[in-house]
C-alpha cells in the first residue's frame, strides 16, 4: 500500500494540486468564518502538513510539486509593479516618508531579532537565519544562506512572520489609529512582505501599492544593514 502512495505522490501532480485544494478550501474558510485567524496560507499549510503525516507522505515527495509553484513567487511579486503604477501620484508625493519609514521599521525589525535572539541564547546560525524575517522569500534566502543561516529556518519564519502580518495588520492599525493609506501600506509591507500586501491590497489601493514598494525596498535596506550586522 505504502509503495502505492508513494508512486502516485512522487508526481509534481501531486505536489501541484493539494496545494491548490488547500489554499481554495482555506480561501474558502476564510470567507464563511471571516475572522482574521482563519488566514488562508495557515489553513492551507496545515491540511497539507496532516495529510503528509497521515498518509506518511515524504516531504520531498510533496516538494517536486510544491517547488513547482514557488517558481510563480518571483512574477507574482514583480506584477505587483501594475498596482504601483496606478498609484504613481502617490508615489511621487510621498517618497521621503516612505524611504524614512521602510528604513526604520526594518531596522526595528532587525534589531528586534537581534535581541530576542540574545536573550534567549540562541546560537548564531539561528540567528542568522531569523535575520530577514521580513523580507520577501526571494531576498530573504540569500541573505542567509550567504551568512551561513539555515534556509529552512528562514522559509518557517518568514511565514509565520507574513500571516502575523496578514492576519492582525488591519486589527493594528485601527488599534493605533493609523489612518494614511500610506503610513498603513508602509507599514505593512515592511513588516509582512507579500503576504501581509494581500491584506492591504484588501484595505485600498494605495495601502496595497504602498506595500508592495515597501517590500522591495525593505529587501534592498536589509540587504545593506546584513553587511554591517551580521
Amino acid at each position: 500500500m505504502q509503495d502505492i502512495i508513494n508512486n502516485i505522490t512522487s508526481s509534481a501532480l501531486f505536489g501541484v494540486t493539494l496545494s491548490i485544494f488547500a489554499y481554495v478550501f482555506g480561501v474558502m474558510a476564510n470567507k464563511k468564518l471571516k475572522t482574521p485567524i482563519a488566514n488562508p496560507v495557515l489553513i492551507a499549510d496545515i491540511i497539507i502538513v496532516t495529510i503528509l503525516l497521515a498518509l506518511n507522505i515524504p516531504y520531498e515527495n510533496y516538494a517536486v510539486g510544491g517547488s513547482f509553484i514557488e517558481l510563480f513567487l518571483a512574477p507574482v511579486t514583480a506584477a505587483l509593479a501594475v498596482k504601483i503604477h496606478a498609484q504613481i501620484k502617490e508615489l511621487k508625493a510621498n517618497w521621503l516618508p516612505l524611504i524614512i519609514g521602510t528604513a526604520v521599521g526594518s531596522l526595528a525589525s532587525i534589531l528586534c531579532v537581534l535581541f530576542m535572539c540574545r536573550l534567549f541564547g540562541f546560537s548564531d546560525t539561528l540567528t542568522v537565519s531569523l535575520f530577514p524575517k521580513s523580507v520577501t522569500t526571494a531576498i530573504a534566502i540569500p541573505i542567509s544562506e550567504s551568512h551561513g543561516g539555515v534556509s529552512a529556518i528562514t522559509v518557517i519564519s518568514l511565514m509565520f512572520t507574513g500571516m502575523l502580518g496578514a492576519m492582525f495588520s488591519p486589527v493594528l492599525i485601527k488599534l493605533f489609529r493609523i489612518k494614511n493609506p500610506v503610513a498603513a501600506g508602509t507599514a505593512i509591507g515592511t513588516s509582512s512582505h507579500a503576504l501581509g500586501t494581500t491584506k492591504a491590497l484588501e484595505l485600498g489601493d494605495v495601502e496595497g501599492a504602498m506595500s508592495g514598494i515597501a517590500i522591495g525596498m525593505a529587501g534592498l535596506i536589509t540587504t545593506v544593514y546584513s553587511i554591517f550586522m551580521l
